[in-house]
């Protein structure tokens, strides 16, 4: 799998070599070390509002999104993957990560950083074995046995949720906080929680132990996108810092 381009982004401290030279880390470290510290992920479709991803994606990463997930189910391989190559370019001049939905072939394919797997999708094993350890995988849970299950897999992060109710998946069912407090004490890996969230009530699960949290319709919905996303992100941190001081 070829190396992601990583361009200086200053959300982070120093700005990675796009050759990966010998001074440089592995391509997994540099991967994994963004992930550590990634707070905002957005979930796009290939034609978001019937406009190229990209018109969306680039003000969201401009205004700070750390993870760009390509979540297309309806349309054919060529559209995802000519729509991961687009994004994953993006997400590199920023510094930030590109992740595929559902199949790892194309995210090897497209050269993404990793993929994201639901309760129905491929096993990690069997994503491991198409993307090798450099990858990036993301498994979605719903239940404190998930939550466990992906902590004992080679999975790199995990999202939680849905926190909220969402017509992205109308048939979930919300799981609330206790799911976020639950994964914050017992996931041992990066996690984003999910579902419902925007800068209304992300103070409320930042607080309940979320770092990171993953959108769609707050970001791709907004008027402003880039201005929805440095609102969203302000608000994360808010939250952070009320969280610390209970």
């Amino acid at each position: 799998m070829l190396a992601p381009t990583l361009c200086h982004d200053p959300r982070v401290g120093d700005g990675r070599d796009a050759r990966y030279g010998r001074s440089e880390p592995a391509p997994g470290a540099a991967r994994r070390s963004r992930l550590a510290a990634a707070r905002l992920y957005l979930i796009v479709e290939a034609e978001p509002g019937g406009r190229p991803a990209t018109e969306l994606v680039e003000p969201a990463l401009a205004g700070g999104v750390d993870v760009i997930q390509l979540r297309e189910k309806e349309r054919s391989d060529a559209v995802i993957v000519d729509a991961a190559l687009s994004i994953r370019e993006l997400c590199a001049s920023y510094g930030a990560l590109a992740i595929l939905n559902d199949r790892p072939e194309l995210a090897l394919e497209s050269d993404c950083d990793g993929v994201h797997l639901g309760q129905g999708d491929a096993s990690v094993d069997e994503a491991r074995a198409v993307l090798g350890g450099d990858a990036l995988i993301g498994v979605s849970t719903h239940t404190a046995d998930q939550v466990a299950a992906a902590r004992a897999s080679s999975a790199d992060y995990i999202g939680v949720g849905p926190v909220h109710a969402t017509p992205t998946k109308p048939d979930a069912q919300p799981v609330g906080t206790a799911l976020v407090r639950h994964a914050a004490l017992h996931a041992a890996k990066p996690f984003f929680a999910i579902g419902g969230i925007d800068v209304g009530n992300v103070g409320a699960v930042v607080a309940a132990g979320a770092e990171g949290v993953a959108v769609v319709r707050a970001i791709r919905d907004a008027a402003d996108p880039r201005a929805a996303t440095e609102a969203l992100r302000a608000a994360v941190a808010g939250g952070a810092r009320t969280g610390a001081a209970l």
